[in-house]
This record gives C-alpha cells, sequence and structure tokens, in this order.
C-alpha cells in the first residue's frame, strides 16, 4: 500500500530530541526492571519467569493509555503443546493512515557459565555509557524503544491517527515454535502496512543501520556410531575406530583448509557491504592474539552473503569424567547459515548429504531432530526512506543497510502473511554488544537515539494519507 510523501520535519526532530532526553531516565529504570526478570523458553528453565516477563511488558503497554486492547495470549506449537505467553495490543487507527506493527521479544537466552559474567547476569550493572545484564540488548531495549516511542507519540503528535499493534513474543530464542499458528490465530490483529522488528542492530555506536538481508539458517542433531559397546582403549586402541576419532575427522570436513565451508553445492549471495580489516574483525570479535580469521572472501560478503558452519553441541564425556574407553557412539550439533537466497530444506539436504558421504572407516550416520528457517531480503518504500532519513539526523554520523549473518526466520513468515507490508529491520546492538555472550551490554546512547528514531518514524506515519 502506497502513501503521500512526506519530508524529515525539522522542527519534529527537535522536539522528538527534547522529549526523549527528558524521558531516558525513566526508559533506563523501566529496562532494569525487564532485566531483572529470567524469562526463557527452553524447557530446562521455570516457565513462571515467562508468565511474570510477559505480564509485566503488557502493564507497561497498558499504562501508556493509548491501546484498545491490552492481552497476554499463547497459540499451540505444531507438537500440539502450549507455546509461550506473548503480548499483544492494538489500536485502530484512521483508515486513511497508515497501521504500523512494533515487534520485540520478551524472551532471553541462558545466562550460560556463571564465572564468565563479571556481574550478576539478571541484574543490571553500568559501566561507563553501556548497561549490562542477559536480555539488556537483546531484546529488552527493544521493547523499551516501542515503549517509549509510543508515549512520544501520544503527548507529542497534535491528533492520532496512526493505527498500532504492539506484538511482544515469548520464546524468539527457542525458535519460535509457536509464531506461525500465533499469526494465524491473530491474522486480523496483527495486519499491518509497515512492520518494524526491533531485533538487529547497527554498524557501530555511530553509524545507524537498517537490516536488509539476513542469512538462513538450518541445525541439524546427528549420531556417529563405530561400535556396540565401549572398550578399553588399550586392548583395543590401535586398529579400533572409536566414535570419538571418527566423529573429529567428520566434522573437520566441513571446511577446507582455507576456512571456506566445503558442503558441496550451497549457495551464495554478492553483497556489497563496506570493507571491514582484520583488525576492527578481531576487535569487535575478541579474537586471541596470533589468532587469525578463516576463510577466503571479504569479510562483509562472507558474513552477509556466504554459508557458515559452526559445531554448537558435542555429547561425549567430559575431562572430569573421563576414562581409558573407546566410545561407541558420539552425538553432535551442527549449525548451518545459509546465504538469503537458498532454500533452507535444500541446504538441510545437502549438509546431511556431506556428513553421509564424508564419514570416514565406515562408521554409521543416524539424524536426529533438525530445524531450519529462511533467509530474508528486503523490498525499500516509503517507511525505508523515510527512516533512512530519521536515523541521519539522529546519529552522528549517516545511515547505511547492513545485511546481517544472523538469521530471525520468522521475518520471512511476516512477509508471506503480509506481502504489502514494508518490513523494517531496526535495533539497538551493536558490535560489541554481546548478545547471547556473556556479559551482554546495552550502549545507552545507542538506545536514546533508536526511541527518539521510531518517535519520529511513528510521528511522521502519523502525518501521512493513502494515495
Amino acid at each position: 500500500m502506497s502513501f503521500s510523501e512526506i519530508s524529515l520535519d525539522a522542527d519534529l526532530v527537535a522536539k522528538s530530541s527534547g522529549w526523549c532526553r527528558d524521558q531516558f531516565p525513566d526508559a533506563v529504570t523501566t529496562l532494569s526492571k525487564l532485566v531483572r526478570i529470567p524469562g526463557i523458553a527452553w524447557p530446562a528453565f521455570d516457565p513462571a519467569y515467562l508468565e511474570q516477563s510477559a505480564q509485566a511488558v503488557a502493564d507497561e503497554l497498558s499504562s501508556i493509555g493509548f491501546f484498545d486492547f491490552v492481552d497476554v495470549r499463547r497459540s499451540k506449537k505444531p507438537n500440539g503443546e502450549n507455546g509461550a505467553p506473548a503480548v499483544l495490543a492494538r489500536r485502530q487507527g484512521d483508515p486513511e493512515a497508515p497501521h504500523v506493527l512494533l515487534y520485540a521479544h520478551h524472551d532471553v537466552q541462558p545466562p550460560g557459565e556463571r564465572d564468565l559474567w563479571e556481574s550478576e547476569p539478571f541484574e543490571v550493572s553500568k559501566r561507563g555509557d553501556r548497561l549490562f545484564g542477559r536480555g539488556v540488548a537483546d531484546d529488552k531495549a527493544g521493547i523499551v524503544t516501542h515503549l517509549y516511542a509510543l508515549r512520544g507519540l501520544k503527548n507529542l503528535a497534535d491528533q492520532l491517527r496512526i493505527g498500532v499493534t504492539v506484538f511482544i513474543e515469548g520464546e524468539e530464542e527457542a525458535g519460535s515454535e509457536s509464531f506461525q499458528n500465533f499469526l494465524a490465530d491473530n491474522l486480523a490483529d496483527l495486519r499491518a502496512d509497515l512492520i518494524v522488528v526491533a531485533d538487529s542492530g547497527n554498524w557501530s555506536t555511530e553509524v545507524p543501520a537498517l537490516t536488509t538481508s539476513l542469512r538462513g539458517v538450518v541445525s541439524q542433531t546427528f549420531t556417529v556410531k563405530t561400535l556396540d559397546h565401549a572398550l578399553h582403549s588399550g586392548m583395543y586402541g590401535g586398529p579400533l575406530p572409536d566414535a570419538m576419532s571418527a566423529m573429529v575427522i567428520l566434522l573437520s570436513t566441513l571446511l577446507d583448509k582455507n576456512g571456506d565451508v566445503s558442503i558441496s553445492g550451497l549457495k551464495s549471495d554478492p553483497t556489497h557491504g563496506p570493507e571491514v580489516s582484520e583488525e576492527q574483525l578481531a576487535a569487535e570479535s575478541g579474537l586471541l592474539p596470533g589468532v587469525g580469521r578463516i576463510g577466503t572472501k571479504p569479510i562483509t560478503q562472507q558474513i552477509w552473503g556466504e554459508p557458515a558452519v559452526t559445531v554448537i553441541g558435542l555429547d561425549f564425556p567430559s575431562v572430569a569424567i573421563s576414562s581409558n574407553t573407546a566410545q561407541p557412539q558420539v552425538t553432535a550439533r551442527v549449525s548451518l547459515r545459509l546465504a538469503p537466497s537458498e532454500d533452507p530444506s535444500r541446504g538441510l539436504e545437502l549438509l546431511k548429504k556431506h556428513l553421509v558421504d564424508n564419514a570416514p572407516f565406515g562408521a554409521l550416520v543416524e539424524f536426529g531432530h533438525s530445524e531450519q528457517g529462511p533467509g530474508y531480503f528486503a523490498k525499500k518504500g516509503w517507511a525505508s526512506q523515510l527512516s533512512h532519513s530519521i536515523l541521519s539526523a539522529v546519529w552522528p554520523q549517516p545511515s547505511v543497510d547492513i545485511g546481517v549473518g544472523g538469521s530471525i526466520p520468522f521475518i520471512s513468515h511476516f512477509a508471506e502473511a503480509f506481502p504489502e507490508a514494508e518490513i523494517l529491520v531496526t535495533g539497538v546492538e551493536d558490535p560489541d554488544s554481546r548478545a547471547h555472550s556473556p556479559n551482554e551490554s546495552q550502549h545507552l546512547p545507542t538506545l536514546e537515539r533508536a526511541i527518539t528514531a521510531e518517535t519520529l518514524l511513528l510521528l511522521h506515519g502519523n502525518l501521512l494519507r493513502r494515495k
């Protein structure tokens, strides 16, 4: 759906910047409160915290006094179990104005090993201009961006015309298993002209970005078997093809000698990202001294448009309980990132074929659980043009389009359900946010700018009319 063109209003920029600056201490307090709730959607964690987290978000949305309804809803997973609680709020606007859907998620990653954190994961800690805690950037800051942008819209708009839906998911970090059913169950309430997904990042703390491409992803759990029972490693060591040795050799075939993915047949998508030096990569990623990058393509091309394979899990005896035993079977889980245009089903089959074809010593390979999610290419329209103008006005440097090596499969589900809608993938993270890692943090000036930018997007959208 097309809308009348609108230029950036300098007066709105000034008003929004001042309002958001005044409200920002309160926004940080709200963010801190949300971070203290350890809502994790993985089966091993207490689901009561997810309920608490969803209700806290619903209470914040209700307190704005803006919506026709604010509900906590859930839908079924494919296996028939209830999905995690999600928050859905909607305000019907003028039919001639845009309707905007604001997405974020309230669930977070598990904290991991406590010893790797410099402060308590679920107690916020401020060091310099960063706030530390699990979920502070991914994605509690996205929720806070929506909350305070809506407060800004309500307080600064002369007349409220724009329609707004807010959808705060509760299981994004666990694979969004009930997402498609939730979409189908609530299609009318989620329908929108513009979808803003606050779950990505920026090029840097100084350079804002819209994410215009995402890689797809598949993961596969598999077991390598060589024996029907464990054996003494000394009595049979030598001729014995133990499962651990077979697994190590098989995993080593996933990359060639240069570190490029060696799974035959996978696609690549050309990208045109800024040049990144190996020194910048090392500084942002935390490479240890003397450890070099892998792969032969330019760094942004390799991260945005090429496949990437990572061994993310391995089940075998730990060193603490190890013995002189040859293992009969070993299980691993591999994650394969795919070029944005790659069909995930095809990518998964190519991965499985590679594992079978390259199993050493005639070892048996048995496949277990797998997951897959599509990549994404953005279409550009009125909202992306307006957003770039806004971002460039609010941040110290002009905005850019970026690709992201990570995957957000549900964005493609949004695109399929609402083919006429434009999707903006925004975010508050930066290269040092360390989402999913110990010492996750949010750069506070970036958060304030993100709130200001989304406030301006809503205020300008509030002025638009359908053509």
